[in-house]
C-alpha cells in the first residue's frame, strides 16, 4: 500500500495561469493549475499525471507542450527532447540553452540497450590551471571568475542533439525547430519564476545585449506576464534548423560568440578553432543494483550518478524502508551515506579522457558495504574522509570547484517504449551573463577547480586542461527493472543534484511512492558538511534531534527541479518538482 502523500510541501494550493501566447504547435494552452503565479517564490501542488503511451515533464509548460506536440505526431523521445529544450532556452533562459551543454541517458526499445552522449562544454585550447588564480595564487571569488569571457566554455548542447538525432529521431530536424521559432517571433509571458530571478540578479544589468533585451528601457525587469519576443533567437535557431549545427560552430554565429567572448571587458580567449573543432561524444553508462532494480546514469565527467549509487550502495545494507520518510532516522542515515560519497566526489572524478577515472572500484559491492559500515546509527561522523578503492589516494588533491544550483532536467516516453532522460546547463543563473544571437553564453569553465593544486602540491583530477571538460554533478538517471526501464529522473540544483536525486529513487524505490509524492518530499542530506534540511517543511522540527545525534544542522532553501516518469504494467506516471513551474503531460 502506498503512503500517504507527504503534506508538508503541498502549501500553495494552484490558482490562476498567466496570459498565454498562442502558436500553432500547442494544442491547447496550459490550464490555470500549469502556470503559478507562486512558483518563483513558494511550492505548487502538483497532481500525480497518468497517460496510457506517451510522456513529456520539463521545467516549464510551453516546453513540455512542445515536446507532447511531437510525440503526438509519432516522434521519438529524442525528437521530443530537442524541441522541449530549444523553448526551455527561450522561456526559461536562466538555466539552459545552446550556449551550453547536456548529458543524455537514452534507452532505445529496439534493441534494448542505454545509451548516453556527453555534449559537456569544454575548456578552450588556450586555457590554463591557474586561470581563476590571483597574482599571489588564491582562487578568485566566484563573483570575479563568473561574469565574463574568462568563463565560457566551448558550447556542446547542439552537437549532442544532431548527434542524438542521426541515430534515433524519427521527424524531421527542422521540424523541431518550428515550436521555439514561433514562440520566438510571437512572443511568451515572462513568467514569475523568470521576473523574480531577473529583478534579483545585479550582473546580468551591466551586460548591455541582455540587458537590452530582459529589462525595460529604464532598467527594471519586464513584468509578469509582459510579453517578450525574440526574433534575433528566432533567426538563429532557423539558421540551425536549415543547416544543421555546423551554422552555429561555424559561420557568421560562431564569429558572434567569439566576437562576444573576447570583446567583454575581462575577454576569454575561445577561438574560431575551439568551436569548429567541438565534438559531443558517445560515453558508456554507469551502472549498479539496488535492491533488485539495475540503475543506470552519466558516466564521467559527470560525478553525479557515480555518487548517486554509491550512496544507495552504502545505504543498502539498512533497512531504510522502515524508516518513515520526514523522520530523524531516515535523514541521519540518508545523510551520512551523503558524506560518504562527496568525501569521494572531491578527489577522483573529473573528464576520463584527461584523467583515469577508477569507477569500477568506487562502485564496487564490498567497497560500499564497508563503506556504509562507517555509519554509526546514533551518532553523525559529522566530515567523513574519503576511501581509497585502489590505493592511489595520497597522490591525489582536493577539488574546490564551486557548484550554483541552476539547470534544467526533462524526462520523456515515447509510444513505442523509448525512454530518455536529460540534465541540460548553462552552469550559473544566466550563465556568464553575455548575450549574443538571442541566447546565452555558459560560464561552464567555473566548474574546474579553481585551484589545480593542493596544498601540499598534489595535483587536482578536476584542474583546468585544454579541451578537457569540467567535473558535473548532474545526474540523469535511469532504474531498469526485468530489463526494461521503469523509472526515469534527475534534476537540477549545482552539487545538490545528487542529493535529490538519491531522495526521489529512495521514495520510489524504499518507500513505495509515487513519482510525485517522492519528489515531493521535503528536501535533504549532506553534501560532506552541514546536514541541509529544507527551509518551510516540516524537516525543521528535526534540527534538535538531529544535532543530540551530531549533526551540524542548517536550514537552508532547496530549490530542486526533479522530473520523474514511473513506467509500469497501468502505463505511465509523471510527476513534476512543486518548487518550479514544470510540467508533466502525455496522451
Amino acid at each position: 500500500m502506498r503512503l500517504r502523500r507527504h503534506a508538508a510541501l503541498l502549501l500553495a494550493a494552484a490558482i490562476a495561469g498567466l496570459p498565454f501566447v498562442s502558436a500553432s504547435w500547442a494544442r491547447t494552452p496550459p490550464a490555470a493549475e500549469d502556470i503559478n503565479p507562486e512558483a518563483a517564490s513558494g511550492v505548487q501542488a502538483r497532481q500525480l499525471v497518468r497517460a496510457p503511451h506517451f510522456m513529456m515533464v520539463s521545467a516549464n509548460p510551453l516546453a513540455s507542450r512542445a515536446g507532447e506536440a511531437m510525440l503526438r505526431r509519432g516522434g521519438s523521445v529524442v525528437d521530443a527532447a530537442i524541441a522541449t529544450q530549444l523553448v526551455l532556452n527561450l522561456v526559461e533562459p536562466q538555466s539552459s540553452g545552446i550556449g551550453g551543454g547536456a548529458f543524455m541517458v537514452l534507452y532505445s526499445a529496439a534493441d534494448s540497450q542505454i545509451r548516453t552522449i556527453d555534449s559537456r562544454e569544454t575548456a578552450p585550447a588556450a586555457a590554463r590551471p591557474d586561470r581563476f588564480l590571483d597574482a599571489e595564487g588564491k582562487p578568485l571569488p566566484f563573483v570575479q571568475a563568473v561574469n565574463n569571457g574568462m568563463s565560457v566554455a566551448v558550447p556542446g548542447l547542439l552537437r549532442g542533439l544532431e548527434l542524438a538525432h542521426k541515430a534515433h529521431g524519427k521527424l524531421p530536424w527542422a521540424d523541431l525547430f518550428q515550436p521555439a521559432i514561433e514562440l520566438a517571433e510571437s512572443g511568451f509571458a515572462v513568467s514569475p519564476r523568470l521576473h523574480l530571478l531577473l529583478a534579483g540578479n545585479k550582473a546580468l544589468p551591466q551586460q548591455a545585449a541582455a540587458a537590452a533585451y530582459f529589462y525595460a528601457p529604464d532598467g527594471t525587469p519586464w513584468p509578469v506576464g509582459h510579453v517578450l519576443k525574440n526574433p534575433e533567437f528566432a533567426r538563429t535557431l532557423r539558421a540551425v534548423a536549415t543547416q544543421g549545427a555546423d551554422a552555429f560552430y561555424q559561420g557568421d554565429i560562431a564569429r558572434d560568440i567569439v566576437a562576444a567572448v573576447q570583446g567583454h571587458e575581462k575577454p576569454g580567449d575561445l577561438t574560431l578553432a575551439d568551436l569548429a573543432d567541438y565534438r559531443a561524444k558517445p560515453r558508456d553508462p554507469v551502472c549498479g543494483a539496488y535492491r533488485g532494480y539495475q540503475l543506470c546514469g552519466m558516466g564521467p565527467p559527470s560525478s553525479g550518478p557515480i555518487a548517486v549509487l554509491q550512496m544507495l550502495g552504502e545505504l543498502e545494507q539498512f533497512p531504510l524502508s522502515s524508516y518513515a520518510p520526514g523522520t530523524a532516522q531516515a535523514v541521519h542515515y540518508f545523510s551520512e551515506a551523503g558524506r560518504l560519497a562527496f568525501a569521494d566526489r572531491d578527489f577522483y572524478v573529473a573528464d576520463p579522457d584527461f584523467v583515469r577515472v577508477p569507477v569500477r572500484a568506487l562502485l564496487d559491492p564490498a567497497y560500499l558495504r564497508a563503506r556504509g559500515a562507517l555509519i554509526q546509527p546514533d551518532r553523525s561522523m559529522k566530515v567523513a574522509l574519503p576511501g581509497d578503492p585502489e590505493g592511489k589516494l595520497l597522490s591525489l588533491g582536493k577539488d574546490n570547484a564551486l557548484e550554483v544550483p541552476s539547470t534544467s532536467h526533462l524526462v520523456a516516453v515515447d509510444a513505442q517504449g523509448n525512454a530518455l532522460t536529460m540534465t541540460t546547463t548553462i552552469e550559473s543563473e544566466f550563465g556568464s551573463k553575455i548575450f549574443v544571437r538571442g541566447f546565452l553564453l555558459n560560464n561552464e569553465m567555473t566548474d574546474f577547480s579553481s585551484s589545480f593544486k593542493d596544498p601540499e602540491g598534489r595535483l587536482v583530477a578536476n584542474r583546468i586542461e585544454p579541451g578537457k571538460r569540467p567535473r558535473s554533478s548532474m545526474a540523469p538517471m535511469m532504474v531498469l527493472r526485468d530489463g526494461k526501464p521503469y523509472l526515469l529522473v534527475g534534476s537540477p540544483g549545482g552539487s545538490a543534484i545528487i542529493n535529490y536525486v538519491a531522495k526521489t529513487l529512495v521514495g520510489v524505490l524504499d518507500w513505495n511512492l509515487d513519482i510525485q509524492s517522492a519528489i515531493d518530499l521535503p528536501n535533504f542530506g549532506s553534501r560532506n558538511k552541514e546536514t541541509e534540511l529544507e527551509k518551510g517543511t516540516a524537516l525543521e522540527a528535526l534540527a534538535p534531534e538531529l544535532e543530540r545525534m551530531g549533526h551540524p544542522v542548517r536550514i537552508t532553501e532547496f530549490p530542486s527541479g526533479i522530473h520523474g516518469i514511473v513506467i509500469d504494467a497501468k502505463g505511465l506516471e509523471g510527476g513534476a518538482d512543486p518548487r518550479r513551474e514544470g510540467l508533466a503531460v502525455g496522451g
